[in-house]
């Protein structure tokens, strides 16, 4: 494997997808992977700074990542920021297990959330999350 070129690194496809079964929605979503930009946007809506402090926001936060990484036929995500409490409403089972694919494709654990808030300040946070 030699050094990749600024092209190769600009054309790779490296955002998998995967196919869950939601029997409570009647069928399948695709899952993609999120792209640097959407985990940071992501994280972003999830944390709330109060001085040298942050503050994980649970509120939504499995909708917050299904609406980010569902994605239809053509790849184009399904849901914009204005779908994310109407999502919230649906089956908290259904949610979950299409937030656990997203999960992992996406690279984020638990783990994750905690360092989120270290880095963001003196280390203390006023709640945290099992995301």
């Amino acid at each position: 494997m030699g050094l990749l070129t600024r092209e190769e690194i600009l054309q790779a496809e490296d955002l998998p997808t995967e196919d869950v079964e939601v029997p409570e929605w009647g069928g399948t979503v695709r899952v993609r992977t999120l792209a640097g930009y959407e985990r940071d946007r992501f994280e972003e809506s999830i944390t709330e700074q109060q001085g040298k402090r942050a503050r994980i926001i649970a509120d939504n936060l499995r909708a917050k990542l299904v609406a980010l990484s569902v994605i239809g036929a053509d790849g184009q995500r399904l849901f914009d920021e204005g779908d994310v409490r109407a999502l919230g409403e649906k089956s908290a089972k259904a949610l979950d297990r299409v937030f656990a694919v997203a999960q992992r494709l996406s690279g984020i654990s638990d783990r994750d959330v905690d360092e989120l808030v270290g880095n963001s300040g003196d280390g203390q946070s006023d709640a945290s999350t099992s995301a």
